[in-house]
């Protein structure tokens, strides 16, 4: 097992732990599955199989789940119809699982909430990074969690969707790294990503620069240097001053450093430079199209406006594409403006809301980013994150709730 595989287990091995840490098994699950146990056991037991589904599509991302029944339940025999990685349709069985009725029932509810939100988490991940194969993405949703449990299972999530798009397309760069330490080990990494947030620009008084300067004294072993870029509302002016003070004063790229700007300018307002009238100008020099509904076209394709007759898809695409906040516009404003003072070699870092669909409509544009900081992988609604299981076969005989003989076959 190589190294950066061993990480990854023991990552997965600290998940159940978390679940055996916060109290014993009947105190978390659900107490009609506590008094069933207590039941079956009395009257003799029974060996059972749990069929498990989920009502939407997701990709599978089951190992939490196996492994906690696995721990809890050694005796039992676990089947998966899909691998890890793998596309299921709604409504499809995920797994079997097989043993004491006296000692799964209780599980039930545990092993369930390790199933939806990370299989919902990949598949939302899977079709972000598809939809940019060439940018790298770093997993931000720390701050956006519950907690150690949930951080696990969302990191969990997307490194299996960004590696499930990766299996389908080589080229696809998807989620390269965590922001934190503990959940790292997923994308292949020993430590989290990252160089500043806002708080620390805020306590050099808005001087991104001076932020930087600070934190390559501070931290002089760091690689990759990140300027975030918005926080005075100067994203052009502050780009071009870190770029120039990284490449041609510090000259850290002379010894294997790398620059990039973090555009995470505030949704309500415009960059640096740009009003809704000037963006729209830009995005169409950018695909060479004049006119704002015929870019919209350009980027949705024909048939979205007969789809979307009340222009609700429209409106969103045209405020990702021209609007306030982190547009395609202002990032190509920031490219161009980059590259004509000769800091080609410069990245972009997009962050704030880049969720499935501004991820395609970036991808559609052709958006010139070369890095995404995102936790909008996350599941959406609570609700489409609920797994379900149900007993499918008593001591070997068939025998399933009305509505679910679905689940008898495989």
């Amino acid at each position: 097992m190589t190294p950066e595989a061993s990480a990854r287990e023991a990552a997965l091995e600290r998940l159940v732990d978390l679940t055996l840490a916060a109290g014993s098994v009947s105190s978390q699950t659900d107490k009609y599955f506590t008094n069933t146990a207590r039941i079956v056991m009395a009257a003799g037991d029974a060996e059972v199989t749990y069929a498990l589904f989920m009502r939407r599509r997701v990709i599978a991302a089951l190992e939490p789940a196996i492994r906690l029944v696995q721990r809890l339940v050694p005796e039992a025999k676990v089947k998966r119809f899909f691998a890890d990685g793998e596309l299921v349709p709604s409504e499809v069985k995920m797994l079997e699982i097989t043993g004491p009725m006296s000692r799964l029932s209780e599980v039930e509810t545990l092993f369930l909430q390790k199933t939806g939100f990370p299989c919902v988490a990949a598949n939302n991940a899977y079709e972000m990074v598809r939809a940019l194969p060439s940018a790298s993405f770093m997993d931000m949703h720390a701050r956006h969690g519950t907690g150690a449990d949930m951080n696990y299972l969302g990191a969990y999530g997307a490194a299996i969707g960004s590696e499930a798009a990766r299996a389908q397309n080589p080229d696809v760069k998807g989620f390269t790294g965590s922001s934190q330490d503990m959940t790292a080990a997923f994308f292949g990494s020993h430590s989290g990503m990252g160089t500043m947030p806002h708080a620390l620009v805020g306590f050099t008084k808005g001087d991104v620069l001076a932020a930087m300067k600070l934190f390559h004294r501070t931290i002089p072993e760091a690689k990759a240097f990140t300027a975030l870029v918005d926080y005075i509302g100067a994203e052009i002016t502050d780009s071009l001053r870190c770029a120039q003070w990284f490449y041609e004063e510090a000259k850290l790229d002379q010894v294997g450093k790398v620059f990039s700007v973090r555009l995470d300018t505030h949704g309500g307002r415009f960059a640096e430079g740009l009003d809704y009238e000037r963006s729209v100008e830009i995005v169409g020099e950018w695909l060479k199209v004049s006119g704002e509904y015929n870019i919209v076209e350009k980027v949705l394709g024909q048939r979205a406006f007969l789809l979307d007759p009340n222009n609700i898809l429209v409106d969103k695409v045209r405020r990702i594409l021209f609007g306030k906040g982190v547009s395609v516009a202002s990032l190509i404003h920031v490219r161009r403006a980059l590259d004509a003072a000769g800091f080609d070699r410069a990245m972009i870092v997009g962050s704030s809301g880049f969720d499935p669909q501004k991820c395609q409509i970036f991808g559609a544009a052709n958006a010139p980013i070369d890095m995404v900081g995102t936790g909008s992988f996350l599941p959406a609604t609570l609700t489409e994150t609920y797994a379900t299981a149900d007993i499918i076969a008593y001591d070997g005989e068939a025998r399933v709730k009305v509505g679910r003989e679905f689940l008898l076959g495989g």
